[in-house]
């Protein structure tokens, strides 16, 4: 018995083969950057030496990447770089704000704790 109520979506796509090229290759593009990125992160994770001078910097970098793959998946798969710039930034800049606004106050309590073990410790 064939229900009524499903409907066949396959057959509502008016999307030529030249256009499902293009969102080919635009999901190889995301791939791509998404994964150079992580292996940039890994890189220096692996052969960067937490011991080293440039572990504070890394650390900053890690963050950043973190941040710009973030943005770039909000943008792509969820279709936010479709829409106009100011609804972009509208939903973008607030979180970023409360990203580095999250950093700040785990660095301030870091601190606070660090100066507290300090007096207790001697």
């Amino acid at each position: 018995m064939l229900r009524d109520d499903c409907i066949e979506y396959s057959l509502d796509t008016h999307h030529s083969e030249e256009h499902g090229k293009k969102l080919r290759a635009k999901i190889w593009k995301v791939t791509a950057l998404l994964t150079a990125i992580t292996a940039v992160e890994v890189f220096c994770g692996a052969f960067i030496k937490q011991s080293s001078d440039y572990w504070e910097l890394t650390k900053w970098f890690f963050i950043v990447l973190t941040l710009v793959k973030a943005g770039y998946i909000v943008l792509s798969f969820m279709h936010l770089g479709d829409e106009k710039k100011s609804l972009k930034y509208m939903i973008l800049v607030p979180y970023f704000i409360f990203i580095l606004y999250l950093i700040f106050i785990a660095g301030l309590e870091a601190n606070a704790i660090d100066r507290a073990l300090k007096i207790y410790i001697g």
